[in-house]
């Protein structure tokens, strides 16, 4: 296999069928030894955390499959780490998709002045430029199209299908007594077709339980323990 990209979490290899084959490491995003989902490089490594996020990410993949929405999932090995892709092109050199069902994190350090910590959003969606030099800094719809990154009518399916994918794992969480209160996409295009592309790992979502935060590594064995 031909490798053609070496990510923080996730190293990325081309197949003889056109696919692409993602192999999940052990590394995580942290600092000073301490995982943090939301940082900017690799502060760990974490035993086993590799197939265990993949294993998170099959499980949605396979609901949202049920649901009829189009995924780049084709396949996965779970001894081996691996899951097999669909080709797909990202927007520009990478961007993510947040939305949110409640006022908490980033949000309410920018709107606190404005909102409540934790208020219901109404699956509000926003858009950021990957870059961790910048700090992945937000962007509109016209700034996107402005820099020939997305046209309004991709953006307006992305919101769509985003504001979709998160009611479906919503509601798995909900089946688990726990509730989403955001969570972070990446998509790409595969042809004219906007479609889900990266993972769905406890580490992309801020899930709580009887008002607290899930950490990350105790929401992965909920959500594994079925």
């Amino acid at each position: 296999m031909d490798k053609v990209y070496e990510g923080k979490t996730k190293d990325v290899f081309k197949l003889d069928n056109g696919n692409y084959l993602l192999k999940f490491k052990d590394d995580v995003t942290g600092e000073n030894g301490v995982f943090d989902p939301g940082a900017n490089s690799v502060g760990l490594s974490i035993d086993g955390i590799g197939k265990q996020n993949l294993k998170t990410s099959v499980m949605f993949f396979e609901v949202l499959k049920d649901a009829g929405v189009k995924t780049h999932y084709v396949s996965a090995n779970e001894e081996e780490g691996t899951m097999e892709v669909l080709a797909a092109k990202p927007f520009g050199k990478g961007l993510e998709v947040i939305c949110r069902r409640r006022a908490v994190g980033s949000f309410i350090r920018r709107y606190g002045d404005y909102i409540e910590e934790g208020a219901p959003l109404d699956y509000y969606v926003e858009m950021t430029l990957k870059d961790d030099d910048k700090g992945d800094p937000l962007i509109t719809s016209e700034g996107l199209e402005a820099l020939n990154i997305m046209s309004q009518d991709m953006f307006n399916q992305t919101k769509e299908l985003t504001r979709n994918i998160t009611k479906i794992v919503a509601d798995k969480i909900a089946e688990f007594g726990m509730e989403l209160y955001d969570i972070k996409f990446e998509f790409g295009f595969s042809g004219d077709e906007v479609i889900l592309i990266d993972e769905i790992a406890s580490g992309n979502m801020r899930v709580y339980k009887d008002g607290k935060v899930v950490d990350p590594l105790d929401l992965t064995a909920i959500l594994l323990s079925e």
